[in-house]
């Protein structure tokens, strides 16, 4: 497949290892990753924040920068960016677009995936042959949970990687209490929540706490590294592209 790699905005400035694991292990599963020059934020921000208007260039630029009929499917490695791309792109489309818009949005939604979905749904994999010798723990995002539904998708493809002692978090499918500008307007609730997880993830043990958005993994890590906890976070693309020879290094 001719797969687009769409970096989000905190891939780009501050996991940039993120982008890099996604793009390397799909090509090291057989497919050409291309990274169209031309792209931006999706918007989510914006949105989120009650600028939706604000959003409008971001959305058409998403479109049309992703648009080429040559490209099968669009990979993110961020829950929360495929569910702005899926459901807020329409609405910004339909409010303040021209009317062509609307339609040139769902089409390209329609081959926008988070990794894990790329990985099961479309690519049919669950075993991508990594390795990963460390006690891990997952932490399912809200959006990835939520919004796009990807189930045990995640959970499928760590139970297949080899060497990985997979730990059950408690209490898993609650908020790690980011959410964006929300871990700003309401800081004290968030950093309650932020107690709960890693609490949570401390009594697992693990030596890494992984989920599929870099931004709840931000403020995972941010809450430890206070804490001096010694638990690390990992996207799950870096557990995925990671290979014997380089056990425990990210690639």
């Amino acid at each position: 497949m001719r797969i687009a790699l769409f970096a989000t905005c905190i891939g780009d400035t501050i996991f940039p290892n993120v982008v890099r694991s996604t793009a390397l292990l799909l090509s090291r599963l057989g497919h050409e990753v291309v990274f169209p020059s031309g792209q931006t934020c999706c918007g989510q921000m914006h949105v989120n924040t009650g600028y939706q208007p604000d959003a409008l260039p971001l959305v058409e630029n998403y479109v049309e920068t992703f648009g080429d009929e040559s490209i099968d499917a669009i990979v993110v490695p961020s829950g929360s960016c495929v569910g702005s791309v899926r459901h807020q792109h329409e609405i910004v489309a339909a409010r303040y677009g021209p009317p062509s818009l609307s339609g040139r949005v769902e089409t390209v939604k329609g081959k926008t995936y988070e990794l894990s979905e790329l990985l099961v749904d479309v690519l049919g994999l669950t075993d991508v042959g990594a390795y990963y010798p460390h006690r891990v723990t997952y932490h399912p995002t809200c959006h990835s949970l939520r919004m796009l539904r990807v189930g045990e998708k995640p959970l499928q493809l760590l139970r297949n990687v080899r060497a990985i002692d997979l730990v059950e978090l408690p209490e898993a499918d609650s908020c790690c209490g980011f959410g964006g500008t929300f871990a700003l307007k309401n800081a004290e609730t968030s950093t309650a929540m932020l107690a709960d997880k890693i609490r949570n993830v401390g009594d697992t043990g693990a030596e890494y706490c992984c989920a599929s958005d870099s931004s709840c993994l931000m403020h995972i890590g941010g809450g430890m590294t206070r804490l001096q906890m010694g638990t690390r976070t990992v996207h799950i693309a870096e557990i995925l592209v990671s290979e014997e020879n380089h056990a425990g290094v990210t690639a």
